[in-house]
């Protein structure tokens, strides 16, 4: 009767075996990497996105200004950085107007901007064509001028090209659009086409955001002849050149999107 082999695996197999787990991690986790880093641009827009409709839920329920800013240089936002959104509110309009505090709730404090990605611009107004040929084509020089104009006529307490978002009492603000990118702090917005970004469009009247890439110089072209809003109501990062039929199809699909919106609430309203 020949002795019972136990069954293991010999030095030879676990070498191949490792050999193979390590082939495979060096084919799949660049590509992994690469995923998750292109996903923090659109990811901290909808973080963002969602802080804003907070803010705006917090400021109709105490009935008190909040504001959203950015960090001034040398300043450190709640977690001891220099990119995150911070969140104050105007704590007694009669006694203490125009001064804002902290606020330190939970829902306020977090990593709203995931690694690499911060906010180089808020623009506040909707968005025109007009304005966004102006912003494409505008020359460095040009752009340092208005901000040296600005702060010599003392017209800004911050810095103009990262203004604050102020929410009313009732929860309404302006129209804003937050320019969010993963280019590197030291980067001027003149050398912004070189990187990779996106617009957070807020509608100040609804509340409402959308993430768009920047429009390429003839969808601006397209725009413009067709009279049509810079807006498109929708999250809008493909990279491929917009025609008139996609245009077309975008705005169909936002308009039945609203049609459903509008029979859903027709139908709640009900009794």
């Amino acid at each position: 009767m020949r002795p019972r082999r136990d069954s293991a695996f010999t030095l030879v197999e676990l070498i191949l075996a490792v050999g193979i787990l390590v082939l495979i991690s060096a084919l799949v986790v660049p590509d992994f990497v690469r995923e998750i880093r292109a996903d923090a641009l659109p990811r901290s827009g909808r973080q963002l996105r969602s802080l804003i409709t907070l803010t705006r839920a917090h400021a109709a329920f105490d009935s008190k200004r909040y504001r959203i800013r950015f960090p001034e240089e040398d300043e450190l936002d709640a977690l001891g950085g220099e990119v995150q959104p911070m969140i104050e509110r105007e704590d007694d309009p009669i006694e203490e107007p125009e001064v804002f505090y902290a606020v330190t709730e939970s829902w306020a404090v977090g990593h709203t901007f995931l690694e690499s990605v911060w906010c180089i611009e808020v623009q506040m107004g909707r968005p025109t064509i007009e304005r966004l040929q102006d912003r494409r084509h505008r020359a460095a020089e040009n752009l340092e001028a208005e901000l040296d104009d600005a702060f010599e006529n003392e017209e800004v307490e911050f810095v103009p090209e990262r203004l604050p978002l102020f929410i009313e009492p009732d929860g309404t603000c302006e129209w804003s659009v937050f320019t969010l990118t993963t280019a590197p702090r030291e980067t001027d917005l003149d050398e912004l086409e070189d990187h990779p970004r996106l617009d957070l469009i807020v509608d100040g009247l609804t509340g409402l955001g959308w993430m768009q890439r920047p429009f390429y110089d003839e969808e601006l072209d397209l725009f413009e002849e067709k009279g049509w809003p810079a807006v498109l109501r929708q999250d809008f990062l493909d990279s491929r050149v917009l025609t008139e039929d996609d245009v077309l199809e975008l705005r169909e699909s936002w308009i039945q999107g609203r049609e459903v919106e509008l029979k859903g609430r027709e139908l709640e309203e009900q009794p």
